[in-house]
Formats: structure tokens, sequence, C-alpha cells
């Protein structure tokens, strides 16, 4: 039987406040910090590993972070979830982004449906349209092949799949695997599509619209942009648009789409990546065998995920000491730094992933929690955010810890030597760098020039960032979320906060507002 209990009534939580704390620095000096290096680290999936020897952790610690997992029931519950318990229990939903990779689990049925079939049958009928687009089978009014791809959703439906595009664009272009250019329009600021656009061979372009509802406000207005600019070029929207939609939205069976595919509601829109809402540009884009490696990267981090050791557990491990961080040291940020310009946009999105879904301070039951749940997130690819923020994550008043990603060899392979080094090598030396100026500081005189240290990072590396790596990227950070959520007893599969303003800009546009609302609407004229 399953409990589901706040982290405060865990015997393991009271053993990890009364254990000894220890300093990042002393861990990280020395031959012991070399040893460190190389023994805090654990296998991930892709091609990648989890390397947390500079986290301010012992053995004595994760020992203990041990038995807080075992008393959770972490494994349990994830177990639960993915062979289609109700998890999101606000919404009275299954949560089943897991089902998409289909590697773990039992056949879960839902309304009769059995679903591991169903987003199978959408993946082959996304890989099926997909062909037909690249090998001129479906083309535009004039018997022409479209060349570019333009996804206009927002949230869930642009943040993942455009992070996702642009990841492994420069990969696909030296595998001989890009099929079209990829854009897309999210922003209901009419400047968002207006810039899309005025850049885009609307002719050539194929649009597709995502909205799980087809209600959606922001999409629907942006769809209304797209296709006036595409009646004004004298071209019929409809031969054009594809919807990614529910079965029961309008947009279904609209006769105003070349094809719908579709998704349901046991997928929330920031972890749907990996279903048709990622599947469908992604396919495009780089062909249907890439999306593949890319869903066979998440499958096999997922089962990684439900490794009972937390040392062969790599986003078990992560979350663990997340939580330790947040609720035991007061860590109240989080940065996450990619060491790789293709993961650009990746913070943006690890964002929305992790503060959407934790961003809770009520339980699963809607009693009011008395601990800290989730951290803030923010980042920016290294070595940019070295000379932005890291100033006050190296000398300012709050201790940070840092998620890096590094990879030894770019996507392209062209590099150059400059000064015995090459850009690579550059890249690889600062994150290298980095951690342990964080972890070790640095003494000096003159207390401006004086680093104190004792920050601690972790670190994911891999040998190149492909198809599968990224999944295995994704999912390690979705089942970090995911058990950290559990851990702390909220239900991170809902997002009620986004809503007061939806329902608060619906009154403005009705001019239904009074009070500071009102005023402030007059204001902005309107």
């Amino acid at each position: 039987m399953i409990n589901w209990n706040n982290l405060d009534t865990l015997k393991a939580y009271d053993e990890l406040k009364k254990s000894t704390q220890v300093d990042v620095k002393e861990l990280m000096a020395g031959e012991n910090g070399a040893k460190r290096v190389k023994e805090y680290s654990v296998p991930m999936a892709g091609g990648l590993s989890y390397n947390y020897a500079a986290k301010a952790v012992d053995d004595s610690i994760l020992s203990t972070l041990s038995k807080l997992a075992d008393e959770a029931q972490l494994l349990e519950k994830f177990e639960a979830l993915y062979n289609g318990e109700i998890i999101n229990i606000s919404e009275k939903r299954k949560v089943l982004h897991h089902l998409v990779r289909g590697q773990l689990g039992e056949d879960v049925v839902a309304d009769g449906i059995d679903k591991r079939k169903f987003y199978k049958e959408q993946q082959e009928r996304i890989a099926d349209f997909a062909r037909k687009v690249h090998s001129g089978e479906i083309t535009n009014a004039a018997g022409e092949k479209f060349t570019t791809v333009v996804q206009i959703g927002i949230g869930g439906s642009d943040l993942g799949p455009r992070a996702n595009y642009i990841a492994l664009e420069n990969w696909a272009k030296k595998n001989n695997t890009f099929k079209m250019e990829a854009k897309f329009i999210s922003n209901v600021d009419p400047d968002d599509a207006a810039a899309v656009l005025a850049s885009t061979d609307v002719a050539h372009s194929i649009f597709i619209l995502v909205s799980k509802s087809g209600t959606t406000l922001e999409t629907l207005t942006n769809e209304s942009f797209v296709k006036d600019a595409l009646k004004k070029a004298g071209l019929d929207p409809s031969k054009h648009m594809i919807a990614v939609t529910s079965e029961t939205s309008p947009l279904a069976k609209s006769s105003d789409y070349l094809a719908a595919f579709f998704m349901d509601d046991f997928i929330g829109g920031r972890f749907s990546g990996t279903s048709s809402v990622g599947g469908a540009v992604l396919s495009l884009a780089f062909g249907p065998e890439v999306f593949a490696r890319f869903l066979d990267g998440a499958g096999e981090a997922d089962k990684l995920a439900a490794n009972k050791d937390i040392f062969k557990n790599p986003a078990l491990l992560d979350a663990l000491i997340g939580v330790y961080e947040r609720n035991i040291l007061g860590y109240e940020c989080t940065a996450v730094v990619p060491y790789s310009q293709a993961l650009s946009r990746y913070a943006a999105h690890l964002q929305q992933l992790d503060m959407e879904s934790n961003g809770k301070s009520v339980n699963r039951f809607g009693e009011p929690v008395n601990y800290k749940t989730g951290p803030v997130i923010f980042g920016e690819p290294g070595t940019n955010g070295q000379h932005s923020f890291y100033q006050l994550l190296h000398q300012g008043t709050d201790i940070i810890p840092l998620q890096f990603v590094g990879f030894k060899k770019s996507q392209i392979g062209t590099d150059v030597d400059i000064q015995g080094s090459s850009s690579q090598q550059k890249l690889c030396a600062n994150v290298a760098a980095q951690i342990v100026a964080f972890a070790c500081g640095k003494d000096d005189p003159d207390n401006n020039k004086k680093f104190e240290g004792g920050r601690p990072s972790s670190i994911i590396i891999g040998e190149q960032l492909t198809p599968e790596a990224l999944g295995s990227l994704l999912s390690h950070f979705e089942n970090k979320i995911m058990f950290q959520g559990f851990l702390w007893n909220i239900n991170s599969f809902d997002q009620e906060g986004v809503q007061l303003g939806k329902i608060l800009a619906k009154k403005v546009l009705a001019h239904d507002a009074d009070g500071a609302l009102k005023v402030y609407s007059e204001l902005l004229n309107i």
C-alpha cells in the first residue's frame, strides 16, 4: 500500500536534519577532491553520466537520503504512475508521458482505449505524414515541396519542442538528416508572429497549430494572424496547416487543416516534448527516425529511473540531493548552465518544467505544507553566463547550487586551434574550472578578490549531444522533478497557478473589469 505523507512527517527526514553537514571546500580539496570526482559518478542513458562530486554530501548523508527514498516509497509511486494510477489527484487524471516512450510498465487502458497503442498510432501517423512531406507526396497548392515548418503554441507547446529543435539542429545538418527549417510562434505579442512571418516563405511553409483544448487564447490569436498572412499572399490556409490537439477539440475534424494528430489530458503540456506535440515538428524537421532515437534515449533513461538503488538511479539521486539542498541547507535557487550552445533554450524549458510542476504551497490534499518546495530555476549557456550572473554566484551573499551540462565533442566537428587549444577544449576547460572555483574558492588578503568557495554543483557529462543523449537529458530532469514532487507530497502535474491571470485577462477584454484592474486596463489603453 502506498502512503502519501508530508516530508516533515518522515523519520528519515528528522535523521537528515540531525546529520552533520559537510563543507564542499574541504571535500574537494587536494587528492580527496580528485578521488571524489572519479568515484561520485553515476552512468546515465545516451552515453551521459551524472557527477555529483562537488555536492555537499558524504556517504553518511547519502545513506540517509537512501532511507528517505525508501520511506517515502518513491520507486513505488513512480511504478504506480507509469502503470496508470491516478496520480494527478486534483484533476483526477493519470500521468502518462512515460508511456509515449514505450519502455516501462503494463498496458494502460483509459476510457476504453489502450493508451500505449494510441500513442504509438499517433507516432506512426506523424512519421507517415512527415515522410510524405519530405518525398513531395504532400505539397502546397502549386505542387511544390514545403521547406519550412512553423509551430504555433505556447508554454509546453513551445518551450520544450523549441528547445529540442535547437538542440539537434546543427547535429542534423552535420549528419545529413536535416529536412526542414523549423520556426516557432508563441507570444500573443503581435511582434512575435510578425517577425517570424516576415522572415518566412509562407508559400512553402507548413504550420502546426498546437492546442489540446482547441481554445487556447494566445494560440488561436496567433493562428488568425497566420491565416490572415496566408490569405494576403493568395494562399488557402487549409492547405498549409495541421493541428495537434485532443480528439474532442473543435480542431480534431475541422476541414481547416491538412491533418490532425492527437494528444490527451494524461500528458501535461510541459511533459509533452516526447508526445505528438514535439513529435510532429521534430519529425518534419529532422525525420521520424531521429525522433525515434530521441524517444529511445528518453525511454532508456526512464528504465534507470525505476532502479531501486539510488547509486544506479541518477534522476533519483539528483532529486534527493536537490531536496537536501532545499530543505536542509536552505538554498532557494538552482542555476542550470549547459556548456553547449545547442542547449541555449534548455534552461527556459527546465524553468517551466520545474517551477510549474513544483511551485506549490499545499500538499496533494490541498493542505498547506510547513516546508519549502520547488526552487527558483534560472540559467544561460556557458560561457555566456560567466560574463553575466556568475559574479553573484561566486561572491554574492546567497549560495546557489549549479547544475552544469557539458560535452567532450561539439556537434559540428568544425573547430580551430588558437593559442594551443581548440574552441571546444576552451569551452570544456571553462566548465571544469568553474566547478572547482565554485567549490574551492580562493583566499586573498584583498576581500574584493577573495572567493569563499563552498558553493556546490553537479555536472552531466556526455561524449556528444546526440538525439539519444538529448532524450536521456530530458527524461532525467522530468523524473528528477517528479521524485521531488513525491517527496514534498505535492501534485507536480497540475498548474492552477497559471489560471487566475487568464481569467482576469478575459474580464479585461470583455470590459468587465473594476477596481485596480480597470485602472490598469485604462493605463494600457485597452
